[in-house]
């Protein structure tokens, strides 16, 4: 379904019961944010918001793809994975065998169907240009600041548009763009995205970059620019697929060369000017639930600020999940599972990534097996498929297995798991926002093998004594005075897996304390797995721990194997470190970021208006829960 613009979303929203006005006056400056993250993670108020008095002229739409239904409504369709299906079913028509001239023919209506939904640019302006700002003034604008340690406000939903120099090939992506004066922002590209190449080229033609940024419009805008398309596919092809109707798009007033959708709310023209030196841009409170840290990105000019009548400003915002975002990674996550499938690796019948894994950190992958080493045939396939080289945790599961259930899948996978011969390690590019990786960009990944093995697979040199219940939770802590506090709850669903707080005091402590620990542990009660957090995280709270757990592992470098005898067979403990690293105590060279906080005066003054905003019972501010967890009160950890 194509929507004509955002304010007929907003109306399906509304008719939906999914979407509440805010007639309270909310600043853009933190308060926006904070009831958001309120309103975010908790289901049954979990609400779009549209923010109406924000003492600028224009209201502020948050939260519109924050659940499956809304996500569902902005994509028209009953499920995410309809749309799936139907990618399926058109590759399998392209791809299969013609071998008539009736196979031909019942083709052709396909075919055809690509040219409908190929973006098309229309002569004169567009409603996204109704209104032209007599001087372009980046402040008229509600543009939020979303938590308090950000290097101040950011644009959060900008559909960005840029072009190759030589091939004039488009590109249409979402990066964050901090507010800088009234005419520039940054520019977050990181290095691997396409704008940033376009970058490059505009840089060894020592020509200015024009870009455009488009906000609001048909909800499918923001959603394909952030989909992960391969090189040269036009975002906007795939919103044509989305809203089975090509999109519409208006060349620039004063950047001409770049065309934007027709019916954008709002349009910001400019240009990067690649002989310029960078700018300090950050610190952002980021989609990992940590701050990414500042660093050198190119700066934006803006020559033009054009809008339609009665423009709605469209943000998210992104921090500790559940999120906003995590909807927008499951529609990647459904609608890029029959591409995969059918282009780049057959054997996956299905995905799953975790929202305590933030996207790239953990994913699951259920496979069809058929022979020795087929898992690690998966593996090498998903770490070289486009944004997926960025994953740092992939675990694999047979056909047949729930991969949504987790009980059954950790206890499927245990089952299967040798951890001495079933965990892969390897090493390559990570997402920048890995703050993790001893070096930027660069670090470890870990495949966990939990499918059946074939004989070729085995090694009969280990075996798996099984858990001894009740566990001696007592004499460990005797033992371990520098563990804080213990999981051991999964043990009793028949999942061999530990998670223990750990206080750190010494070079070397984790690997030489989980030496000391499985050894101890091999006679008492065997676990193949144990995980270590920081002893300001609650082991019991399981959602919290794996996601701390997820950002602070470098598997590569944070794994230690300890392997016992028991008679004459081995026994292996895998210990993986998902503590935070500082350079006294594991030579760790980067900064460290904190978590994403609220700070007081904000959640004291939602506290005060929450009658007044007509979302229901009162919500408490979630970061609250989090307060004892942070390392000092900057977005760079004080460890």
């Amino acid at each position: 379904m194509a929507f004509k613009n955002l304010d007929q979303f907003i109306a399906s929203l509304e008719s939906a019961g999914e979407l509440i006005r805010i007639k309270t006056r909310v600043d853009p400056r933190l308060e926006i944010a904070e009831i958001t993250d309120r309103v975010s993670k908790t289901p049954a108020q979990n609400k779009a918001l549209l923010f109406e008095n924000t003492g600028y002229d224009f209201p502020v739409l948050m939260n519109a793809y924050g659940s499956e239904k809304r996500m569902c409504i902005a994509l028209g369709v009953a499920r995410l994975d309809d749309i799936s299906r139907e990618i399926e079913s058109l590759f399998k028509l392209l791809a299969g065998p013609k071998e008539s001239i009736v196979d031909k023919l019942r083709v052709l209506p396909k075919l055809s169907q690509f040219a409908a939904w190929m973006p098309k640019v229309i002569r004169g302006r567009g409603a996204c240009q109704e209104f032209v700002m007599e001087k372009p003034d980046l402040n008229k604008l509600p543009i939020i600041t979303c938590w308090p340690k950000d290097g101040g406000p950011f644009i959060t939903l900008p559909v960005i548009h840029t072009k190759d120099p030589e091939t004039g090939i488009r590109n249409v992506g979402m990066y964050r763009m901090q507010l800088l004066d009234a005419t520039r922002t940054g520019m977050h590209w990181h290095k691997h995205k396409v704008s940033a190449r376009h970058f490059q080229a505009y840089k060894k033609l020592n020509k200015l970059m024009p870009i455009a940024v488009a906000l609001g419009g048909d909800p499918v805008y923001a959603y394909s620019a952030t989909a992960p398309l391969p090189d040269n596919v036009d975002e906007y092809m795939l919103a044509g697929f989305l809203r089975k109707r090509k999109v519409e798009l208006v060349k620039c007033i004063s950047q001409p060369d770049v065309e934007v959708p027709a019916d954008a709310d709002f349009v910001i023209e400019g240009y990067v000017d690649p002989s310029e030196e960078p700018i300090w841009e950050g610190p952002f409170g980021d989609h990992t639930g940590y701050y990414s840290l500042p660093d050198w990105y190119p700066s934006f000019h803006v020559t033009a600020i054009t809008h339609k009548k009665n423009p709605v400003y469209p943000a998210t915002i992104v921090g500790i999940p559940p999120q906003e975002d995590a909807w927008l990674g499951k529609a990647t996550e459904r609608i890029f599972l029959a591409p995969m499938k059918m282009m780049m690796i057959p054997e996956i019948t299905d995905m799953e990534m975790p929202v305590e894994g933030v996207f790239h950190n953990l994913v699951i992958a259920q496979i069809r097996k058929e022979y020795a080493g087929h898992a690690q045939k998966v593996m090498s396939a998903m770490w070289g498929a486009g944004q997926m080289m960025f994953n740092k945790i992939l675990v694999l599961a047979d056909e047949g297995i729930s991969i949504t259930n987790y009980k059954s899948l950790a206890q499927y996978v245990f089952k299967n798991l040798n951890p001495a011969t079933d965990i892969a390690f390897a090493q390559g590019p990570m997402d920048v926002l890995d703050h993790s990786c001893s070096k930027l960009g660069f670090g470890g990944k870990m495949c966990v093998d939990g499918t059946r093995k074939f004989p070729e697979e085995t090694d009969d040199r280990y075996v798996y004594p099984g858990v001894r219940l009740p566990f001696p939770e007592k004499d460990l802590l005797k033992a371990f005075p520098e563990i804080r506090d213990i999981n051991s709850r999964l043990l009793e669903l028949d999942i061999p897996c530990l998670i223990l707080s750990v206080v750190k005091k010494r070079r070397g402590q984790i690997p030489a304390m989980h030496q000391a620990i499985a050894t101890h542990l091999s006679t008492v009660c065997p676990v193949k797995l144990i995980l270590y957090i920081d002893e300001l995280i609650n082991p019991m709270d399981l959602p919290v721990a794996l996601w701390r757990f997820c950002n602070n592992l470098d598997p590569r470098r944070d794994h230690s194997l300890s392997e016992g005898k028991q008679k004459d067979k081995l026994f292996a403990c895998m210990g993986l470190d998902g503590t935070t690293k500082t350079e006294a105590l594991d030579d760790f060279q980067r900064d460290w970021p904190n978590i994403i906080v609220a700070d007081d005066q904000t959640i004291a003054a939602v506290d005060q208006k929450w009658d007044s905003l007509g979302l229901g019972d009162f919500i408490p501010s979630p970061s609250l829960s989090f307060r004892e967890q942070l390392y000092g009160t900057e977005a760079v950890a004080d460890v």
